[in-house]
């Protein structure tokens, strides 16, 4: 129950903080949280991936399917990321789409300028 409220929260504050960037993409900051969900014990835990997270991975990749949606998708998780802090391990992070085999365009990191996402 305590990690659904975390999630919860996180959700809320990603919707803030990126309300006023998402005016141009059709990907939303809820959108992503909704769909990466799954992913939060294996992104904060570790163990195994669970399907629904790679399920989640794979319908936000076919979703950003402009541009502008895959910067705020980046937007998105960089805002979620910060919300967990020390939380997130960026390494599993980092890994989540190749272990879900799927490919996307950027590397995940806290480092990277998501205005460069293509």
């Amino acid at each position: 129950m305590e990690g659904l409220m975390k999630l919860s929260t996180l959700v809320i504050v990603c919707m803030l903080v990126a309300a006023p960037m998402a005016s141009d993409a059709a990907i939303s900051c809820g959108a992503v949280t909704g769909n990466l969900g799954q992913c939060y014990n294996y992104l904060t835990r570790g163990g195994f991936i669970p399907r629904g997270c790679c399920s989640g991975v794979q319908r936000l990749n076919s979703m950003a399917r402009t541009t502008r949606d895959r910067q705020q998708a980046c937007r998105c998780i960089q805002g979620a990321a910060r919300a967990l802090g020390s939380r997130l391990n960026a390494g599993r992070a980092a890994r989540l789409p190749g272990a879900c085999r799927v490919r996307i365009s950027y590397p995940i990191s806290a480092r990277i300028n998501c205005n460069t996402v293509r």
